[in-house]
C-alpha cells in the first residue's frame, strides 16, 4: 500500500500512468517496466512510493474508485421520487458512461470490468467495498420495477443480466469495434448502447411482472 507521508506530485503521476495501463490491459499483462517507461521514473521510484506491482495495483484502484465517487454520486443521481422505470434508465445510463467513456473520472469503471473477467487477489475487498453495494443497490431498482411479489431469484437473475448487457459492451470491444467499423465509442453511441439496453431490459421485466 502507497506509504501516505510520501503522497507527492511524482506518486499521483505514477498512479495515473499506471491506472490507465492496467485499465487497457488489465493487471496481468501490465508490467511494471511498461509503467516506468510511461511514466519517465525508474523501478526504484515505484518501489519506494508503493512496494511492488500488486500494491500499485491496489493503490490506482482505491486511487481512481475515489475519483468516480466524487464524480458520479452513489445512487447515480437517481431521484428517489422518480418511478422505478425512470430510476433504473438513469442507473443503466450512468453507468454505461462510467464503463466506456475513456477518460479519468470513468476509468474505475474500467478496472472493474477487467476484475468481473480476470480476477486478481484485489476481489474480494472490491467485491465488499464496491461492487456489492452497487449490485445490492441494482437489485433493489429492479425489485421496483418487478414489485414486491416477485421472487427473490428472480429479481437476482433479472439484475445479473442486465449487469451482463452493460459488460459486454466494454468486453467485446475489439468485436464490437470491428464489426461497426470503429476504433472507440463517441458519446452518441453509449447513449445509442445505453437506451437499447434500457428499453430491452424494460420490456423483459414488464414481462416477468406480468406473469
Amino acid at each position: 500500500m502507497i506509504n501516505e507521508k510520501k503522497i507527492t506530485a511524482k506518486a499521483e503521476s505514477i498512479l495515473e500512468s499506471a491506472g490507465e495501463i492496467f485499465a487497457q490491459q488489465g493487471f496481468r499483462r501490465t508490467t511494471v517496466r511498461e509503467i516506468c517507461k510511461r511514466c519517465k521514473v525508474n523501478l526504484a521510484a515505484i518501489n519506494y512510493y508503493f512496494g511492488d506491482k500488486e500494491h500499485l495495483y491496489l493503490a490506482c484502484l482505491k486511487y481512481y474508485q475515489s475519483i468516480a465517487a466524487q464524480t458520479i454520486p452513489l445512487n447515480f443521481g437517481i431521484n428517489p421520487s422518480d418511478p422505478p422505470q425512470k430510476k433504473l434508465s438513469t442507473y443503466i445510463q450512468t453507468f454505461m458512461f462510467r464503463l466506456l467513456q475513456e477518460d479519468k473520472q470513468t476509468l474505475f469503471g474500467r478496472l472493474l470490468a477487467h476484475e468481473f473477467f480476470e480476477p486478481t487477489g484485489a476481489l474480494d475487498s472490491l467485491i465488499e467495498e464496491s461492487i456489492k453495494p452497487s449490485f445490492y443497490f441494482l437489485s433493489s431498482l429492479v425489485r421496483e420495477v418487478l414489485g414486491n411479489n416477485c421472487p427473490e431469484k428472480k429479481v437476482e437473475l433479472c439484475t445479473m443480466s442486465i449487469i451482463g448487457q452493460c459488460f459486454y459492451f466494454r468486453n467485446a470491444q475489439p468485436v464490437i469495434f470491428r464489426l461497426r467499423g470503429k476504433d472507440n465509442y463517441s458519446n452518441d453511441d453509449i447513449k445509442e448502447i445505453a437506451d437499447h439496453i434500457i428499453n430491452f431490459s424494460l420490456k423483459a421485466l414488464e414481462s416477468y411482472s406480468t406473469n
